[in-house]
């Protein structure tokens, strides 16, 4: 892989972006899982907004990404997949799998550190859940999300078309997992198998903080088993469970000036992951 590659990286995460998007939007509609409780005219535009600047905020900061990282690594041989001397198509899944689990510790690590808790809040405090959910997130934890996965792309020496294969591929199931969307029981069982599925990531958005520090994948299942973090369905139900942080349950909390300044309030404890028998 050239550096001719990076000219061509955002269109074709962007067009990859807009395809699942308008995929999932439209089953939503065909196969909505759950009434909704909040009306998109006053979730979209935030979330959609939030999306727009956090891409702005990612390229001005880091103009090459991930993919570049990568490429610069290629280029002086470091990390442990060239010194590992792999076939590449054993690297491109060795670097996805690996990608992938740490996303996963990343994520439950945001659940562990107060500090980083509030910002990843601005995920969680959403009144509803589809597939603007899953591009919630605050300017700063994206950020800091992406000096994680640079520091993991250099330690392994990841291939540049791995490293874009799985930003894709973590775009399109963050898109697909939090969709509103009803699948056949036994396709969903059959799916959580290997991937998170929108039934089983719901869980991970109950207002009961048991429920919300459980399920942290984004694209393989096997990490919440492996680490004992699965729960199969919220005891609510997925219907009558209820979306959010009980501490930001007024609909003024949908602005996206008051996403931005979320961070600086304080409350909500009763999240922290150590309390794992907490209520809401």
């Amino acid at each position: 892989m050239t550096g001719a590659w990076l000219v061509h990286e955002p269109i074709i995460r962007l067009v990859c972006f807009g395809g699942v998007f308008v995929a999932m939007a439209g089953l939503e509609a065909i196969l909505p899982r759950r009434a909704r409780t909040a009306e998109r005219r006053r979730r979209w535009p935030s979330n959609l907004g939030l999306v727009v600047l956090n891409t702005l905020v990612l390229r001005l900061v880091f103009p090459t990404a991930a993919v570049g990282v990568a490429l610069a690594a290629e280029a002086r041989g470091v990390g442990l997949l060239p010194w590992l001397a792999l076939p590449m198509p054993v690297a491109v899944v060795a670097t996805i799998v690996l990608l992938d689990l740490a996303i996963y510790l990343q994520h439950v690590l945001f659940h562990a550190v107060p500090a980083l808790w509030r910002l990843h809040r601005v995920h969680h405090a959403d009144l509803d859940f589809d597939v603007t959910t899953g591009l919630r997130f605050h300017p700063v934890e994206i950020l800091l999300s992406m000096v994680l996965k640079f520091m993991v792309v250099v330690a392994l020496g990841a291939p540049a078309v791995a490293v874009l294969i799985f930003e894709v591929l973590l775009n399109a199931t963050a898109m697909f997992n939090h969709a509103n969307l009803r699948l056949p029981e036994c396709l969903d069982r059959v799916l959580r198998a290997v991937l998170v599925t929108p039934d089983m990531h719901r869980v991970h958005h109950s207002v009961v903080p048991l429920e919300t520090n459980s399920n942290f994948g984004f694209n393989l299942a096997a990490w919440d088993r492996l680490f004992g973090t699965y729960r199969a369905a919220p005891m609510a139900g997925h219907t009558a469970m209820t979306i959010g942080i009980a501490q930001f349950r007024d609909p003024g909390e949908l602005r996206l000036d008051r996403m931005l300044t979320q961070p600086l309030r304080e409350g909500d404890r009763a999240y922290a992951l150590g309390n794992r028998e907490g209520g809401p």
